[in-house]
């Protein structure tokens, strides 16, 4: 919503102020201009990216549109679930929690948080640790350098479309000199026009000058911005999952691990202790019955 509104905050000035100057609208709209700059922008775009690249920048400019962040239930929730596996680790033999790792779409008490069983990411990398605690072969800083290690890599993966529309973002207001310069030379073409009709042709041309800053640093870098913050929001979960077992497996008692994973989380999103208690503790489901593994 707040790119949305910043689009129209922004074009409306636009618009309003060259119309309070006497301007008319008719002589910003250039459709082959916008052709030209947008064409070799997709054109350079898709020649500097893998094509899983590109779906991602797509996807992630949903995300930032729609603002797709974990929100502070999201974050009481992954504590929950956090919890009742810590609780049944140590209340339970740990082959009996095995198997609702090994089938978490299946399981019971991961059915009990189906917005963390929607992030199959998120899920995968919650199982993968618990594994290697139930295995208990693994010491525990081993296990941080190894999450800090995905992390970092799930992180890069995600800022990919950023650095790319960055890329694409700083390239634009040169795109929008080619477009001017193509118009430049339309019009030496008709320097026998008269002055009007001249005239009509610069002025197309600068727009292709304008078209190329103004979507620069208006629309595309905004853009990578807001989706550079919504993934750096969405790795937020790792990080409380990676601090939580390490916690864990540094012999703290559940409630205390969730403490370690509750102050990585930004003030503003944080839950309070009363929160947690009251949520991620007191309404956690009861310890999950044994599913069956499958042979």
């Amino acid at each position: 919503m707040g790119v949305l509104i910043g689009l129209v905050i922004g074009i409306g000035s636009l618009l309003g102020g060259f119309i309070a100057m006497g301007g008319h609208l008719e002589v910003i709209w250039q459709p082959y201009e916008f052709v030209i700059i947008g064409g070799i922008a997709l054109g350079a775009f898709i020649m500097g990216n893998p094509m899983s690249t590109i779906k991602d920048a797509a996807k992630g400019s949903m995300e930032a549109l729609s603002n797709k962040v974990p929100k502070r239930k999201d974050f009481l929730e992954l504590l929950s679930l956090l919890f009742a596996l810590m609780r049944d680790l140590r209340s339970r033999p740990r082959n009996e929690v095995e198997a609702h790792i090994d089938n978490p779409q299946e399981s019971p008490l991961f059915q009990h948080f189906p917005s963390i069983l929607k992030d199959k990411e998120l899920t995968q990398f919650v199982c993968d640790y618990v594994r290697l605690i139930i295995i208990g072969n693994a010491r525990s800083h081993e296990i941080e350098g190894l999450m800090e290690q995905e992390i970092s890599t799930l992180r890069k993966h995600k800022l990919k479309p950023c650095g790319a529309m960055s890329t694409i973002s700083e390239a634009l207001p040169a795109l929008g000199i080619c477009a001017a310069v193509l118009g430049i030379v339309k019009a030496m073409g008709a320097l026998d026009e008269s002055p009007e009709v001249l005239g009509h042709y610069i002025g197309a041309a600068l727009i292709g000058t304008f078209t190329g800053i103004f979507v620069s640093y208006a629309v595309i870098s905004p853009l990578a911005q807001k989706i550079k913050l919504t993934r750096e929001k969405q790795v937020q979960s790792f990080i409380i999952v990676k601090q939580t077992l390490i916690a864990f497996m540094n012999g703290a008692m559940p409630q205390i691990a969730l403490e370690h994973g509750r102050k990585t989380i930004a003030s503003a999103e944080r839950p309070t202790i009363d929160e947690v208690e009251n949520e991620a503790i007191s309404n956690t489901p009861p310890a999950a019955p044994v599913l069956a593994k499958a042979a």
